[in-house]
């Protein structure tokens, strides 16, 4: 990685408070990417991979350590700071679509531009664009229950990319489909950001998602490790 990282984690730790003891769940973690890097996260269920991932994106805070991106401190900020910020520089997948179903496919891409007030004609050009790239430009005026899974899921990527987030964290973002929906769900993951110029992280069960990263790490003893 240049010096000129987006992206710079150092020395992350994070511990939960049980009833007998506290919980360490990442320790020391340290991570830098810059503008147009991918890498994937791979390791057993309960080993932090989720937990990282929310961090990254502001949902939770570490207990010691330090996040950057585009050199601000996310947890520097207030509440309503932060809020912002998360919206136009974290973009978000997630296993589930989450997309909204009384709303249209156009209308869930949207989302993140509501959230900042009423959508401009540039916003939703950029949706329709989206759309098309996903392949969905001929299904934006349908509700979620009108497409497959796999469609649902490629909406969540346009709306995750319609801020054009400097960062985007997939958290097992195929898990929920079928083999030939995940390899197209994969590509677009790992095309789209890089086209244009933002971070991607992939946590994921899949190796053959985890293998399409220019970058696999692995969590192994509550530490990030390349391998």
């Amino acid at each position: 990685m240049t010096s000129d990282a987006q992206l710079i984690v150092q020395d992350l730790c994070k511990e939960f408070e049980t009833t007998a003891e506290r919980l360490s769940v990442l320790q020391n973690v340290q991570l830098r990417m810059t503008q147009g890097d991918d890498i994937s996260i791979v390791g057993p269920s309960g080993s932090g991979k989720s937990t990282l991932l929310y961090i990254l994106g502001t949902l939770d805070h570490p207990t010691s350590g330090s996040v950057e991106l585009e050199g601000v401190n996310p947890f520097s900020l207030s509440n309503q700071e932060l809020a912002k910020f998360r919206n136009k520089s974290v973009g978000f997948v997630f296993q589930d679509h989450h997309l909204l179903p009384q709303l249209s496919v156009i209308e869930n891409v949207l989302l993140p531009a509501v959230a900042l007030g009423t959508p401009t004609q540039s916003e939703v050009d950029r949706a329709r664009e989206l759309l098309e790239a996903v392949g969905l430009a001929d299904r934006s005026q349908h509700l979620p229950s009108e497409i497959s899974g796999g469609e649902r899921q490629r909406a969540a990527v346009a709306r995750a990319l319609l801020n054009r987030p400097r960062l985007l964290l997939a958290d097992e973002p195929t898990g929920n489909l079928d083999s030939q929906s995940s390899q197209i769900v994969a590509e677009l993951l790992y095309q789209l950001p890089k086209r244009e110029g933002a971070m991607l992280i992939v946590v994921t069960h899949s190796q053959q998602v985890a293998d399409q990263a220019s970058k696999r790490m692995r969590l192994e003893s509550k530490k990030l490790v390349e391998y």
